[in-house]
């Protein structure tokens, strides 16, 4: 049985983790907080107690984390995750980070033996709690492939886009673009 770790468990991360569960994967979670592995392990999952450790034990490993320093630092950092692989690990960040660092990261992994594809969602809680994710995925189509199964466990959507980081780039295209009123900033700081 395939062993999935989910570093990162989130308003998203944490359902999309109970998701992963539901389908019938044994499911390794890391949160730097105990309340959200205990919920997983209620759920029928396993904690982990660092990054090393899940690392240790997972034959697919999905960061969920709230932006580009937070990726970096856990992929990259000394003690972080590409420290600790073993080469044919399958690492897939589903967080929403920059194109260039989803790229710094992939070719990084590849001079370790790791795999990986950028996959950040859009569909927000509901979706994580609902399986309906659309996921965005960058990176080789055989790594795609491997990740398929998985990705389609948390998500409705998933489609392949392009090469590491291509995920990231079309999540940037699809983000609504803000719009200015003026005075709006000075009516919100007045309630």
């Amino acid at each position: 049985m395939t062993t999935i770790g989910f570093i990162g468990l989130g308003i998203m991360g944490r359902p999309m983790a109970a998701n992963l569960v539901k389908a019938g994967y044994s499911v390794v979670g890391y949160s730097r907080r105990s309340e959200p592995s205990a919920e997983l392990v209620r759920q029928g999952g396993r904690s982990a107690g660092s990054i090393s450790a899940v690392t240790a034990e997972s034959d697919v490993l999905i960061t969920m984390l709230p932006d580009s320093p937070d990726v970096e630092e856990v992929v990259l950092g000394e003690q972080g995750i590409l420290a600790h692989a073993r080469p044919g690990l399958l690492l897939i960040d589903m967080s929403t980070i920059r194109p260039q660092s989803a790229m710094a990261i992939a070719e990084a992994a590849r001079a370790v033996g790791v795999r990986t594809v950028d996959a950040p969602v859009s569909g927000g809680e509901a979706g994580a709690i609902n399986a309906t994710l659309a996921v965005m995925v960058g990176g080789p189509a055989e790594d795609y492939a491997m990740a398929l199964p998985i990705l389609e466990a948390m998500g409705k959507t998933v489609a392949h886009v392009g090469a590491s980081g291509a995920g990231q780039m079309v999540k940037a295209a699809k983000r609504p673009k803000r719009q200015f009123i003026p005075g709006s900033a000075a009516r919100r700081a007045a309630l």
